[in-house]
């Protein structure tokens, strides 16, 4: 490997300071130095591999081919957040995420609600999904950021970056069930226990010993396939609950449903296919690969989601229950 003396100095530069661990990540005294000089970071700290040059732990998409980074201590981590890297997207668009979704949380409980005089548990089911975003948002801006410290710090962020996966998916349920069986209270009630459960043993899933091999790579894309494709059943349900299609509530909300799982089909043919990058490896290594579209549009179904929540809320304000 050519560039190996690099990776040894960054190595020993992390040795050589004492340091203590949080989530398998060492963290080195190092990061005192980012006070002052954060942004000034350039390849010659923190060089860029080749895919044939990296260990296996971070291998996985053979058609971004450069890029990456390798063994870094916690405060290079950090500091390649200003260095233009094959992550660089993929952490970004979710740190922005995390604080887009930061700022309608604040707008919405201070603003957006009080002025459609809603009640307090709009506010819960609002600041709760809400949340869920945010922690999605974080968890995957963390794997992104930090896989490349260690091989051991690789599989524990790459857990929690799947546990972040299975909260936003509840942070999608949340207001969906809350609104559409606003009326039904028993089978909301239902319904949310049912996500809930479902969301755990996914999460429990996890402990399985391979659950984070290169071999599973299917098995949990089927697993987080069924979470989220459960939401169909719920959905069925409710239509026929209010009457079918031609209820007016049905007609404004199950196009929304149809839209989000379009996000989620489209996200997932990136996901899987590693389109554009398997067509011409090497030409979208910084910008424009499958995974950093799978980001882009995770953050945009969610936004769409919020905002078709906001107007299913608005319907049940302006349409009561029926005692």
């Amino acid at each position: 490997m050519g560039r190996l003396g690099n990776t040894e100095n960054v190595k020993n530069r992390q040795q050589r300071t004492p340091s203590y661990h949080i989530l398998d990540i060492e963290i080195d005294h190092g990061i005192d130095s980012c006070n002052s000089n954060v942004c000034d970071v350039s390849e010659r700290d923190i060089p860029l591999y080749k895919y044939h040059e990296i260990p296996d732990f971070l291998q996985g998409n053979p058609y971004v081919i450069k890029g990456y980074r390798v063994s870094l201590p916690f405060s290079l981590c950090l500091k390649s957040l200003f260095l233009w890297n094959n992550e660089t997207i993929n952490i970004w668009s979710h740190l922005i995420g995390f604080m887009i979704f930061g700022f309608l949380m604040v707008y919405a409980n201070l603003i957006l609600l009080p002025a459609s005089v809603s009640s307090i548990t709009d506010h819960v089911i609002v600041t709760l999904g809400l949340l869920c975003y945010q922690f999605c948002m974080l968890c995957s801006a963390g794997f992104h950021m930090f896989a490349c410290h260690s091989e051991r710090a690789s599989k524990r962020w790459l857990a929690v970056d799947l546990t972040g996966i299975s909260i936003g998916v509840i942070g999608c349920y949340l207001p969906a069930v809350h609104y559409a069986f606003y009326c039904l209270s028993v089978w909301r009630d239902l319904y949310f226990i049912i996500i809930v459960v479902l969301t755990v043993m996914t999460i429990v899933v996890q402990l399985h010993p391979r659950f984070f091999s290169h071999g599973w790579f299917k098995y949990r894309i089927f697993i987080y396939m069924f979470l989220v494709g459960y939401g169909v059943i719920p959905t069925i349900h409710w239509i026929s609950l209010n009457g079918g299609f031609s209820s007016a509530i049905v007609q404004l909300f199950v196009p929304k449903v149809a839209t989000m799982y379009i996000f989620g089909m489209v996200a997932l043919v990136f996901y899987v296919t590693k389109f554009p990058e398997r067509v011409l490896p090497g030409s979208f290594d910084f910008i424009g690969s499958s995974h950093q579209w799978w980001h882009v549009i995770v953050v945009a179904a969610f936004l769409y989601w919020y905002f078709a929540g906001q107007e299913i809320q608005t319907y049940r304000q302006h349409h009561p229950c029926h005692v």
